[in-house]
């Protein structure tokens, strides 16, 4: 397992000044690259990563001699990254590789030949030792960094080879997990947790800060003191989603031995125009992504209900599935036993017993059917 650490760093102006040129010459990497690469595939050839390394490298010296001013792997990783963005391009995982903008992802690659980490501070190629606002949380072997810069701050990814790296749990007991926007999770237990929905809470002062940028003129130091004040908004933003989403996936492995969580659709649902700023402000995709390796970490067994289950209109007490169901119906009402309960913690409960519970063939059909899907495959259980 290789886990990262992303670290504040806390450098000199001289430090700074080459990490900018650094993250510009990688990004002037990465276009050139990409241009030669689209450049290519319109004249019917097949580029790969290393053709394309080749053909830099044995131009920039005369025609880009300030490229040499940095280490080499500034300019020398931008051709795996772009061969990586492009697999998973065609393999459907991404959209396609884009030309890089100053300011929009400022970072360069450092390999562990030139890489040295020794409590507070970190040895980086050129720059010499750089002082850290924390320590290296992972024992094992250092494998990469990244350095990066998000608003006024310069960051260190740290990429760590643990090997079989686990942690104990604190209580072994099992739970079945329903995401929705009034309350961000509703645990099988009858738990409900609150998002703290960081951009609905940011967004007056966002639009604020973006409107006294728009009026700022091009090029002009108070646009770009402007424009640093917006990016330090977005970054609190982030910041604050990022910390419940870490805490809550911490919480959820560490007490639970079984997590069963529903299968979501997120990227299609992002585009729905009335909910895709909803659902991008909880993070759903993000929460699911922590789940999938703190679970490895903890040894806890995550099941993902199929898509097409239909927990919300099945009764949790009996099993019997409501024909339809109202978004607006808040509590479900069984028309069979009587039930009476909390809609999201019906389907919850339904989540966790979906693992053990048997899908008939006419349970599938009706699933499916219901979804509007057309097909004939069975709703089994992924195992």
């Amino acid at each position: 397992m290789i886990l990262a650490h992303k670290i504040c760093l806390d450098p000199t102006s001289e430090q700074i000044a080459y990490f900018k040129r650094a993250c510009g010459t990688a990004r002037f990497v990465w276009n050139w690259a990409l241009e030669r690469w689209n450049a290519e595939y319109a004249d019917g050839k097949k580029p790969n990563g290393m053709a394309t390394k080749k053909a830099f490298h044995a131009l920039y010296k005369t025609e880009y001699p300030w490229v040499s001013e940095v280490h080499r792997d500034c300019h020398s990783q931008p051709f795996a990254n772009l061969q990586t963005a492009f697999r998973r391009f065609f393999k459907g995982k991404a959209k396609r590789p884009v030309f890089h903008k100053k300011g929009r992802k400022d970072s360069f690659y450092v390999a562990n030949d030139r890489l040295k980490v020794d409590g507070m501070r970190i040895r980086l190629p050129i720059v010499g030792w750089v002082r850290t606002k924390e320590k290296l949380r992972f024992n094992g072997q250092v494998q990469s960094a990244t350095v990066s810069r998000t608003a006024n701050k310069w960051f260190v990814s740290v990429q760590v080879e643990m090997g079989k790296y686990r942690k104990q749990r604190l209580a072994d007991n099992r739970v079945g997990i329903d995401l929705g926007l009034n309350n961000f999770a509703t645990l099988s237990n009858g738990e409900t947790i609150q998002a703290p929905k960081p951009l609905k809470r940011g967004l007056k002062k966002l639009c604020r800060v973006q409107r006294v940028l728009s009026r700022r003129v091009m090029g002009s130091a108070n646009r770009r003191k402007q424009a640093d004040k917006a990016a330090r908004v977005h970054a609190r933003i982030a910041n604050i989603r990022t910390d419940f989403l870490h805490k809550l996936t911490t919480r959820l492995c560490r007490e639970n031995q079984a997590v069963s969580i529903e299968d979501l659709n997120v990227s299609g649902m992002i585009r729905n125009r009335k909910l895709s700023r909803a659902i991008s402000d909880v993070g759903w995709g993000e929460f699911r992504r922590q789940l999938e390796y703190k679970a490895e970490i903890y040894d806890t067994d995550l099941t993902v209900t199929n898509r097409w289950e239909p927990t919300s209109k099945r009764c949790s007490s009996c099993g019997y599935i409501k024909p339809a169901l109202k978004l607006s119906e808040r509590e479900y009402e069984c028309e069979n036993c009587g039930t009476v309960i909390d809609r999201d913690h019906n389907a919850a409960i339904n989540i966790l017993a979906w693992v053990t519970r048997e899908v008939t063939p006419a349970e599938s059909a009706r699933a499916l059917a219901e979804a509007g899907t057309g097909g004939t495959q069975k709703c089994v259980p992924e195992r």
